[in-house]
């Protein structure tokens, strides 16, 4: 095998296992087995387990980042809170063991996190809230706080639903959006999502 096939397997089979059995629970002894290799041919493509756990963990970062960004298409605020909780939905989904591998807990001084994720996701909703309530007349600097609100709602959710999966994703989205349009005192009783789904 070349050497970029091997590093490729050793990625995809150390996703795997840090998905199943978190950083700590994972060995480079595990992955070397897995990989049907020798342990010095883990160290030698990322000089342990730190460093393969950081690339694995740096590829779901930006494929989750990218997903959402993605995903931000619509004009409308509501249209683009439906298709942020259903862009990360979609991702819990599809890429369940690389979800799993971001809200594991990391190493201690680990760069790139589900947290890292949010933060940028927060940083990208608090520039369009940043327009929305200009444009409405409302206290910018209150954009800052409802983003986090937001993108911690969803992620908590996404959080949940990653076990649960019922109900379905576009009828969990529907809710978040729902109780993120309306609030808790504007509460439609049967929500659906204005924007349909490929």
């Amino acid at each position: 095998m070349s050497a970029p096939k091997r590093r490729e397997q050793l990625i995809a089979v150390a996703r795997k296992a840090f998905a199943e059995r978190g950083y700590d629970g994972t060995s480079v002894e595990e992955i070397a087995a897995r990989a049907k290799v020798s342990k010095p041919v883990v160290y030698e493509h990322f000089g342990g387990k730190e460093g393969l756990y950081a690339v694995v963990v740096d590829r779901e970062v930006t494929a989750l980042l990218d997903r959402i960004t993605r995903a931000l298409t619509g004009g409308h605020p509501r249209v683009l809170v439906e298709q942020a909780a259903l862009a990360l939905l979609d991702y819990i989904e599809e890429d369940t063991d690389g979800f799993r591998v971001l809200v594991r807990d990391s190493p201690v001084g680990a760069e790139g996190n589900f947290s890292s994720v949010l933060n940028e996701v927060a940083h990208q909703a608090e520039h369009i809230l940043n327009r929305e309530f200009k444009a409405r007349g409302y206290d910018t600097k209150l954009a800052e706080l409802y983003a986090q609100s937001l993108v911690g709602m969803v992620a908590l959710t996404g959080r949940w639903w990653l076990d649960a999966r019922k109900p379905k994703k576009e009828v969990v989205a529907a809710h978040l959006v729902n109780l993120a349009w309306h609030g808790l005192s504007q509460l439609e009783q049967k929500p659906s999502l204005s924007v349909k789904k490929n």
